[in-house]
């Protein structure tokens, strides 16, 4: 169960490229380059009446994602904070408000429809901004830098997507506008994909605590006749103890592993 769930996040994405890919087909004189995502779902638009079903497949496998990391972090907080933020990202995606095309929002034809799309926007990428954020704590070094480098990189090009917010609302021309959103949805997607990885290949009890033991001599007086008998215990608290450390040892050496 928690596997076929983490498998969601591979798929959620592996689904949504092709989305990208395949849809704006559907639609002669749309630009991958120039326009908004979005736009393939607009009020009106051509492609509205498939991108909106791919969309809601995208987002339950999200939300299911989410769930498969919750499943697997086992006591690790940061972890089950990524979880839940991802489970909210699926089920907000759920009831994204559609925007008007461009002409219509040039001609002063926005709606309220138009504000709630731009809240949910705002909404959806502080989520992937703080599951990524909390995703730094829940791993090792290498995992951490490389989401720390994909935030930097989602903040660089929302500034760049934003510049370009009012000449889309004006039916400007917009050349770049699509590239930057689109290479902000590519990496935070890789994101997804790198932990849904990193979960499979760790083990689904090493998000707990291992218990630690330590070797203990056993010391004290005795009764005459039991020397023998304490010498046993201690001999069997020391090979407790050197078993749990080789077991801790073992840990260290698998979280290693499955980090980098």
């Amino acid at each position: 169960m928690r596997k076929a769930l983490l498998v969601c996040g591979v798929l959620s994405s592996l689904l949504y490229v092709a989305m990208l890919v395949f849809v704006p087909m559907q639609w002669e004189g749309y630009s991958s380059a120039a326009q908004t995502v979005s736009e393939l779902s607009a009020i009106d638009a051509p492609t509205r009446p498939l991108w909106v079903p791919l969309g809601i497949i995208y987002t339950l496998l999200v939300a299911a994602f989410g769930w498969g990391v919750w499943m697997s972090a086992r006591g690790n907080r940061p972890l089950r904070v990524v979880a839940a933020l991802l489970v909210v990202y699926g089920i907000i995606g759920l009831g994204w408000p559609p925007m008007h095309q461009r002409a219509v929002l040039a001609a002063g034809g926005g709606t309220l429809s138009d504000t709630l799309h731009i809240v949910w926007s705002f909404v959806t990428v502080s989520l992937m901004l703080f599951a990524m954020a909390f995703g730094t704590a829940g791993f090792g070094r290498r995992f951490r830098i490389y989401s720390l480098t994909t935030i930097a990189i989602l903040v660089v090009l929302g500034v760049l997507t934003g510049l370009d917010g009012p000449r889309l609302q004006a039916n400007l021309p917009t050349p770049l506008l699509g590239v930057w959103e689109r290479i902000m949805i590519g990496v935070f997607l890789l994101w997804v994909v790198v932990l849904a990885v990193t979960l499979l290949r760790r083990s689904p009890s090493r998000g707990g605590t291992i218990a630690r033991v330590k070797a203990t001599r056993v010391a004290g007086m005795v009764a005459p006749g039991f020397e023998e008998v304490r010498a046993v215990f201690e001999r069997g608290a020391r090979a407790l103890g050197a078993a749990a450390a080789a077991d801790r040892g073992a840990s260290r050496l698998l979280d290693s592993l499955g980090d980098h």
